[in-house]
């Protein structure tokens, strides 16, 4: 019984149980009335019609259920005048509304890149990822549709059957429909963080449906419509965790699966004619074999030694654990816990030159070595939820080679750039607090990327893809003369050129590149050698000399240079977003991303930059963090609110190099 018991005892799980649990009570109470009033195409326009709320409020930084409720409200609002309207027949309106809003929703996303990595939990929905404040919203939804639904079910009653009698009784039809799109209204909201918007409907709908087989009383419908909708929570996280599927889909296909179970034991009923108890009994035959259909046989031996979202040894957490990795310039190592607002001691790296980082571990680098510290925050990107993950911060050791360029990795390998070529490291063994090279592979720029290694060569320029273990792939036809700075987004690995860049791509395990050019020639000096960016955005930035800097969008494949003059460091969260400079007299500002214009500017560090300690921005989807080695502080920033200080971190050193962990 370990396979049925063992994924609920892990806590994002057992939150997603209880989420569930009550959006199934919710869309019981609004979708039986759904069902019976067959109101069908207007629950699922409404359920898309939260596309334009949700993204908006996800692009302005504010809260989703808030989007979600606004943009429904409105779709019902709409739907309900144009129903008044003798020219239009009833799904007339509702089609025409429906349309809109989906529309509406698809051109803000389309128009904001560093959105769209969220698209797929915004669609497919993100249970695993319900926080505790989330259970108490559906508690309270909950709850007022509870209230709703008791209140208003002589009127509802008399609606679905009779709106004429209703009005003879004095029942206020009108209000009552108000009441209804409300109670819906509510339902789709308090549901969509489950299953997402497009799938919302199969659990407002699939459930009742499938309760209108074994019962005819509103009530017991609706007891066995939360009933259904439970056991395909359930059931749905089981098959979810254990075959590594999306759960928020999963979880519906379920409830879609008992609706047709029940129709085909209804349809066997009535063949056979099976009494009433008879009936209950295939419900419980039911209720009983699709679990083990999900799981398997039930032993425990069946189950992965990994399970899905699981990390042994760290706690998960609701949301990112950012940490900074700071040093000064003797070498002394501090990890800041942006969470908790600590600072903990990680130890010394001699003559530290460079800091990198690959989300987890801060790679500090000197002429002959790499000191390695886990900062002890990384988040596992499952393409529709992610899981957050905090545990100790430790000092993992020294890898013997200098010269530090860059870092990248995934779940086998670390790549090490450095001057000379790249070390790949075991990243089982790094996780576990050991060094374990794997290979050097000597003057060559490489990548992990795709289940495979992209392959620069530093003196021919010439790119290919190779295996883990080194074997040959494929070539790729641009060459990439003089390569320097890399970043991976989610449309691409990026290599800079001497005269632009390359962008490889993966499409079912098919490799290809193309060369992005710069728009004119460009000297060494005014060349971009590192980019900055957000995790996974395609939206990349670099210093461009005198000029100002550079923007490479990896989706569109161009260049642009923003001529705002020289700055000492840039960063930028992505296209929709603003790009950050500080200039060298120790400004922040904010511009355009597009146009380069100035938004906002504020004074920030404390004095002039010293050549010798440039300043760092790091950049996540809400803040910038900048260091501030005069003042031995690192200054939070607001950068959505004018470049409002938010917080300070003093520090008991002088952070001359920065890097963030966790996002």
């Amino acid at each position: 019984m370990d396979v049925l018991f063992a994924p609920f005892e892990v806590s994002f799980v057992q939150r997603a149980v209880w989420g569930g649990l009550l959006v199934s009570c919710v869309c019981a109470l609004a979708g039986t009335w759904v069902v019976v009033r067959g109101m069908a195409f207007l629950g699922d326009a409404m359920a898309h019609g939260m596309l334009p709320g949700v993204a908006l409020a996800s692009l302005l930084g504010g809260e989703l259920l808030l989007g979600a409720a606004c943009s429904a409200a409105a779709m019902a609002w709409a739907v309900t005048a144009l129903q008044r309207n003798p020219r239009f027949a009833p799904d007339t309106g509702i089609g025409l509304v429906f349309v809109g809003m989906l529309a509406a929703g698809v051109i803000i996303v389309s128009r904001s890149q560093s959105f769209a990595v969220d698209v797929t939990g915004l669609l497919f929905g993100d249970v695993l990822a319900i926080r505790e404040r989330d259970l108490l919203w559906l508690a309270v939804a909950t709850a007022a549709a509870g209230v709703v639904a008791v209140l208003g079910h002589r009127a509802f009653v008399a609606l679905a059957f009779d709106p004429r009698k209703a009005h003879t009784l004095g029942l206020r039809p009108r209000w009552a429909q108000a009441a209804l799109l409300g109670l819906l209204t509510l339902a789709i909201v308090a549901s969509f963080h489950v299953a997402g918007t497009l799938l919302v409907f199969g659990l407002l709908i699939a459930p009742p449906a499938a309760a209108t087989y074994w019962a005819t009383r509103i009530p017991v419908i609706m007891l066995l419509a939360a009933l259904f909708g439970g056991f395909a929570t359930v059931t749905g996280l089981l098959v979810s965790w254990y075959a590594g599927t999306a759960a928020g889909a999963t979880i519906v296909a379920v409830a879609v699966g008992v609706f047709l179970a029940s129709a085909a034991l209804a349809w066997l009923r009535a063949r056979v004619r099976l009494s009433g108890a008879g009936g209950q009994v295939l419900v419980l035959l039911l209720v009983t074999a699709l679990p083990l259909a999900g799981c398997g046989s039930g032993t425990g031996e069946s189950a992965p030694e990994t399970a899905h979202g699981f990390v042994e040894g760290a706690q998960e957490a609701d949301s990112p654990q950012t940490r900074l990795v700071v040093a000064d310039a003797g070498g002394a190592v501090r990890v800041v816990d942006l969470i908790a607002g600590t600072t903990v001691e990680a130890g010394n790296a001699q003559g530290v030159t460079v800091v990198r980082g690959d989300d987890r571990f801060g790679y500090l680098g000197d002429a002959e070595s790499i000191r390695i510290v886990d900062a002890g925050a990384w988040t596992v990107d499952h393409g529709d939820h992610m899981h957050h993950y905090r545990t100790a911060i430790r000092q993992v050791g020294t890898l013997g080679r200098g010269g530090l360029v860059a870092v990248h990795g995934d779940p086998v390998v670390t790549a090490v750039v450095t001057e000379s070529g790249t070390v790949l490291l075991d990243r089982t063994a790094l996780e576990a607090g050991r060094i374990t090279e794997r290979r050097m592979l000597e003057r060559v720029l490489a990548l992990p990327y795709a289940g495979h290694l992209a392959v620069v060569a530093q003196d021919s320029g010439r790119a290919e893809i190779r295996t883990r273990e080194g074997d040959p792939v494929a070539t790729l036809t641009p060459l990439c003369p003089a390569p320097r700075g890399s970043a991976i987004t989610r449309r691409g690995l990026v290599v800079g050129c001497a005269d632009g860049a390359i962008v490889v791509t993966a499409v079912e395990g098919r490799f290809d590149a193309a060369k992005v050019a710069f728009p004119q020639p460009v000297p060494d000096a005014e060349r971009p050698v590192a980019f900055a960016h957000r995790p996974a955005s395609t939206t990349l930035v670099a210093p461009a000399g005198e000029h100002g800097v550079w923007v490479l969008d990896v989706r569109a494949r161009t260049w642009r240079l923003l001529e705002i003059g020289p700055v000492a460091a840039a960063n930028t969260a992505g296209e929709g977003s603003v790009l950050l400079t500080v200039t060298r007299d120790g400004v922040l500002h904010s511009h355009d991303i597009g146009t380069g214009a100035q938004l906002a500017q504020a004074p920030l560090l404390t004095g002039p930059v010293r050549p010798d300690r440039p300043p760092m921005i790091e950049i996540d989807s809400a803040r910038a963090y900048v260091n501030d080695a005069a003042a031995r502080a690192v200054h939070e920033i607001d950068y959505r609110d004018r470049l409002r200080r938010a917080r300070t971190f003093p520090l008991d050193i002088a952070p001359v190099r920065m890097v963030e962990a966790g996002r």
